[in-house]
């Protein structure tokens, strides 16, 4: 925001000119620094005067001011502009008009107000601004004193102008339409006063960031907070709370070092709920966002004022760590907003041992969120009041424009990164400053003292009854048994521990809601003009509705979304590109071609329905972030069925840090369950090494299950799920993908689901289902003697009986590669082998593997996969097979073949006719006459 701005055309010109010429008969020195024995305005910028004294003003007509005033022909554009106003206010820009009101529309009837009076009035708005725009660079931030800061020249006087003599000279300002101290009534004022107001407003301990915000209104109520006349006050009863809580902050780290000397310590208390935090920086960041999003949600907080999320960062890492800009963009997109987010950033002036000049470029840690004109509130952490009133102001801000703002608490670390580490081998000058300050307790103590607000007596009983509660609190702990109900939320009031058996549920629903809600999502409104392509799609799909065949992987997954909605769940898919698909199957949401309306079929399943109860959305182009934010909406409450997908499942690392940290260890470090499902599309078409691959088995080798000890595997006292840490799975129907996603809500526990999901089995003409294998009736195919309910292994599918002795190979696999070997062999006719597909791969089916394993007592055992040998699901599923195996009697790991790529360094080979040779080989191979050799 500037405050003149200049006509089309000649903006940028008279900016720079103003900079250029400003004072006529001066040249200035090109750095600064504020010098002891001068004036406290004036910096050391030295002012060449020809004139010792400032001239006498004397009337000057507009049209014969200088043109060094704007530079060349400025004077002339004035003069133009002036008529132009003077004929039609309205003709010139609001700017102009404000200036022409105050100054030649008075100049008319005051003869005090001349060209010269106008020029300086121009330089003392220039100078506010500069006060407004830099006077940051000036606040007395260091509570060390140790910053070495250049001031700007823009900030001195004397670049203006004006010298000392001019101090007590009284100024014509007028009376501006804009907020602060320039629109209160005082057109004249003294230049000792202004300048008296905006080192007041502007360079005390706060410094104020706002001007890069580019919206009128948000600065002019910045302003008003920042420069009104009535300075921060306190009355005693809040000097006496914020005491109370530097007491209790000082004395708990005081406590901590006596009884552990040697240990990492940390404790913070917030109003709200506090979110379990790895050692990995900001990598909670996106997670507490995302949760903040849920607890709106859930607690129909429209306007988003009842639920306010806070985060603490440290300087290092918010200049540092990528996650930090990543969960900024989410703040203002429309399925991820929450309203504005705080952040508090607690600025050390060091990260760990690196000083700020080698760990970031720019000039303060928190210029990140500049990008998105968030205003930035930097304070001196010793002035406590500060802290409290900048705090105040952000959560005002936040509270009225709904918007992210930042808290810079400049500060220090008393005892270094950790209670055993030395900051003096790398900060030995600042540590050394350190030990001799006075903590911000004793700053604020004195303060009260001085005041007469506080008495020692005071402080020493509030100080007495800390050290007691804190006492008390540590014997109590001894005898403390943590209980896992004491970790969750009142949503999570009946949900079961690993220590306690869930029964396993049947997911079928009854034939006539799958053909009501059916019908709700393949139909599109009579007027909609979708797309020809898209509208032959739901054509398809209502005719498969109809038939109740060939059900494919987008009506299945639908039909798993719109049960959960009927049964009161809330469903939410968040990635890029989702809602569309990336391999354009999806189409949740479709555009009338004529208006560009948007409508989406399932947020129309039951009536009344709530606009956000079925959610999907493309999500920025980010991994790291969206993951972590949709990790966090999962954890406020088990009865919505959240999900994550990857454009492509090789981008999933880039969120690595969400998978390790808290996905697959969440439950295990912190006793908190998540029911999150992740979508990784997987399987090697062709694409490259890039596009083939989502890494199934670092998910499979961060699994916690004993690869030696089968479990209890009957299915009334089964605990395998809830005692893993995840489960992992490589589904190959749409039916079976319909009921592991109602797997997920139709149980008493909570557990990450990671689905391998396809890529060409989305339309292959084989992979496709009944709509009777998603009902619940007895009898139809889905139906067993359990029920109907997720296929951990489906068997081989000629009808084989429970004793097959003929059978020569058993083939087991996982995924799309079992479509290419049934394929293969129809095409060889071998009817000797048995395919059996492991749709659950962790926790490992041992019962279901042993079942097959029993039914073909002679046939050679094979796994294959179409990954190279190091990756896919080989060495996890290789010690599991032989511990089944050897349960049963049928051999050792030697009696394992494997069929699938060599071991590789890429996932995938680059070229297509390359990809292809491979492919049919292994598919050959694994169906070839003659054995297979050891272990390939």
């Amino acid at each position: 925001m500037v405050w003149f701005r200049v006509g089309s055309g000649v903006g940028s010109v008279a900016k720079h000119a103003i900079r250029r010429t400003l004072c006529q008969g001066g040249s200035y020195a090109t750095r600064t620094r504020v010098l002891p024995s001068q004036n406290r305005y004036f910096h050391s910028t030295v002012l060449k005067s020809k004139a010792q004294a400032a001239p006498v003003p004397r009337p000057v007509p507009l049209s014969r001011l200088t043109d060094s005033f704007l530079d060349g022909t400025s004077s002339v554009y004035l003069e133009e502009l002036q008529r132009a106003w003077e004929a039609d206010p309205n003709s010139v820009d609001e700017s102009w008009d404000n200036f022409f009101r105050n100054f030649v529309g008075q100049a008319a009837t005051s003869p005090g107000i001349s060209g010269q009076t106008i020029q300086e009035s121009m330089r003392l708005l220039l100078l506010v601004r500069a006060y407004q725009v830099n006077g940051h660079m000036k606040a007395k931030l260091d509570p060390l004193g140790l910053e070495e800061r250049e001031i700007p020249d823009d900030l001195d006087p004397a670049l203006y102008g004006f010298t000392e003599a001019d101090l007590d000279r009284e100024f014509f300002l007028g009376v501006w339409r804009m907020a602060g101290f320039l629109s209160e009534n005082r057109p004249v004022q003294t230049l000792r006063a202004i300048l008296t107001r905006l080192e007041q407003a502007y360079c005390g301990s706060i410094g104020y960031e706002y001007m890069h915000i580019a919206d009128r209104d948000k600065c002019n109520w910045l302003r008003d907070k920042i420069e009104t006349p009535t300075p921060r006050q306190y009355n005693q009863q809040r000097r006496e709370v914020i005491l109370d809580r530097l007491i209790w902050s000082t004395q708990f780290e005081n406590f901590l070092a006596t009884k552990w000397t040697a240990a990492k310590r940390g404790g913070r208390r917030i109003h709200l709920s506090l979110v379990a935090n790895p050692s990995h920086l900001e990598a909670v960041d996106p997670v507490v966002v995302g949760k903040t999003r849920a607890k709106q949600y859930y607690s129909n907080d429209l306007d988003r004022t009842k639920n306010i999320g806070v985060l603490i960062h440290g300087d290092g890492s918010f200049a540092g760590q990528g996650v930090v800009y990543e969960t900024l963009h989410l703040s203002a997109l429309p399925n991820y907003t929450t309203g504005g987010t705080i952040h508090i950033v607690v600025n050390n002036q060091v990260a760990f041992t690196t000083d700020p000049r080698s760990g970031r470029s720019s000039q303060y840690c928190t210029d990140v969120a500049k990008a998105l004109n968030a205003p930035i509130f930097h304070v001196n952490g010793d002035d406590m009041e500060a802290v409290v009133h900048v705090c105040e102001l952000a959560a005002e801000w936040r509270q009225t424009f709904h918007s992210d703002v930042v808290v810079d608490v400049v500060c220090y670390r008393r005892f270094g990164h950790n209670e055993i580490d030395e900051p003096s081998f790398t900060q030995p000058k600042m540590y050394k400053v350190i030990r001799n300050h006075p903590s911000a307790l004793e700053i604020y103590q004195k303060k009260l003292l001085e005041l007469g607000q506080a008495t020692q007596e005071d402080i020493d009983r509030v100080q007495n009854k800390v050290n007691t509660i804190l006492n008390e609190e540590f014997l109590a702990s001894k005898d403390y048994v943590p209980n896992r109900r004491d970790w969750l939320s009142a949503y999570w009031a009946g949900f079961k521990s690993p220590e306690q058996i869930s029964r396993v549920r049947n997911t079928g629903v009854r034939p006539e809601i799958l053909k009501n809600v059916g019908k709700a999502i393949t139909t599109l409104p009579e007027n909609f003009k979708a797309h020809r392509a898209v509208k032959k799609i739901f054509d398809l799909r209502a005719q498969m509705i109809e038939t109740g065949e060939g059900i494919d992987w987008a009506v299945g997954e639908a039909l798993a979304f719109a049960t959960l909605l009927v049964e009161g769940n809330h469903v939410r898919l968040s990635g890029q590109d989702v809602e569309r698909g990336t391999f354009s199957h999806r189409h949740s949401v479709i555009h009338d071609q004529e208006t560009g309306e948007r409508y989406c079929p399932l947020d129309h399943v039951i009536m009344n329905q709530n606009e956000e109860m079925f959610t999907v959305s493309n999500s920025s182009l980010s991994e790291f972030g969206v993951l972590g934010f949709e990790l966090g909406y999962s954890m406020e409450n088990p009865n919505a069925l959240v999900m994550w997908e990857a454009q492509f499942g090789d981008f999933a690392n880039g969120a690595q840090v969400i998978f390790d940290q808290f996905l697959s260890s969440g439950e295990s470090k912190w006793l908190r369950q998540t029911g999150l499902v992740v979508l990784l599309p997987h399987g090697y078409d062709g694409q490259g090494p890039e596009h083939s691959s989502a890494r199934l088995e670092r998910f499979l080798q961060m699994s916690d299950d004993n690869p030696y000890v089968i479990p209890e595997m009957d299915p009334t006292l089964r605990k395998q799920i809830q005692e893993c840490n995840w489960q992992i799975v490589n589904v190959t129907t749409p039916a079976n993908y319909f009921h592991v996603l109602r797997r997920q809500i139709h149980r008493e526990f909570r557990k990450p689901l990671i689905v391998m999901s396809p890529k060409n089995l989305l339309r292959h003409k084989d992979c496709k289902s009944n709509l009777s294998e998603f009902d619940d009736v007895q009898g139809h195919p889905g139906f067993d003697k359990q029920g109907t309910r997720f296929k951990r292994l489906i068997k081989d599918q000629n009808d084989h009986s429970s004793l097959e002795e003929g059978i020569r190979r058993l083939i087991l696999c996982s995924g799309k590669v079992y479509y290419e070997l049934d394929e293969q062999r129809k095409k060889v006719k071998a009817n000797d082998v048995a395919i059996c597909r492991v749709e659950q791969l962790c926790p490992f089916p041992y019962d279901l593997a042993q079942r097959e394993l029993k039914r073909y007592p002679n046939a050679e055992i094979v796994w294959c996969q179409e990954e190279p040998m190091n990756m896919g699901a080989y060495n996890y599923i290789l010690p599991r097979l032989c511990t089944a195996m050897k349960e049963v009697d049928r051999g050792t790991v030697e009696d394992v073949k494997y069929v699938g790529r060599a071991p590789s360094a890429a996932t995938a080979t680059g070229f297509s006719s390359l990809h292809t040779k491979e492919q049919t080989e292994l598919v050959q191979k694994a169906l070839q006459p003659e054995p297979i050799n050891y272990p390939f």
